[in-house]
C-alpha cells in the first residue's frame, strides 16, 4: 500500500534528495505527471516570489515525501496581531499591516512590507527575515490573480 502524496506546493527538504536536492532547501512539490511526483528547485525570484526550474528531480518512491516540511504560500498577508521578527527584536509588524511572505533558498521565510507611492502599490526587493513560529500571526489576504502563461512555470497550477 502506498503512502498518500502531500498536495502541490511549497516545501523544505528535511533529508537530501540524491546529489541534486540539497536537505534544507526551498522546493515547489509536484505530486503528478510524467514520469512523477518530483521536487523542483528555484530558477531565481521575481516580485519577492520563487520562480521554478522546468525540470525537476522524480522522487525515488513516495514514502520519501515525508521529508517534506510544508510551507504557507508565498503572497499577501495581514498581520493578526503585532510580533517581533526574532528574539533580537529588530523589526516589529504591526496589528492589520499589509505584508508579503517570501522565502529565501534555505526556505527561511521573509517578510516584505509594501509601501504607497505616488505611482501605486511598491514592493521592496528586500525584507526582513522572521522566526517561522511567527507565521502564526499571519492572515492570508485573497487578491485576484491573472495567470500569465511562462515556460518555467507550465507544470505548476
Amino acid at each position: 500500500m502506498s503512502s498518500p502524496l502531500p498536495p502541490c506546493g511549497l516545501y523544505r527538504t528535511r533529508r537530501a534528495l540524491g546529489t541534486s536536492i540539497p536537505e534544507g532547501r526551498l522546493v515547489y512539490f509536484h505530486n503528478h505527471g510524467e514520469p512523477g511526483p518530483g521536487l523542483y528547485l528555484p530558477s531565481g525570484w521575481s516580485v519577492n516570489r520563487a520562480r521554478w526550474h522546468s525540470h525537476g528531480t522524480t522522487l525515488p518512491d513516495p514514502q520519501w515525501a515525508e521529508h517534506l516540511e510544508p510551507l504557507l504560500a508565498e503572497g499577501l498577508y495581514r498581520v493578526r496581531s503585532a510580533f517581533t521578527c526574532c528574539e533580537k527584536n529588530c523589526r516589529t509588524f504591526e496589528e492589520e499591516l499589509l505584508v508579503q511572505l517570501g522565502y529565501n533558498g534555505t526556505a527561511e521565510p521573509i517578510l516584505f512590507v509594501p509601501e504607497w507611492t505616488a505611482a501605486g502599490l511598491d514592493f521592496p526587493t528586500s525584507g526582513t527575515l522572521v522566526d517561522p513560529k511567527m507565521l502564526d500571526q499571519l492572515v492570508p489576504l485573497k487578491v485576484d490573480k491573472r495567470e500569465e502563461p511562462s515556460a518555467d512555470r507550465a507544470f505548476l497550477h
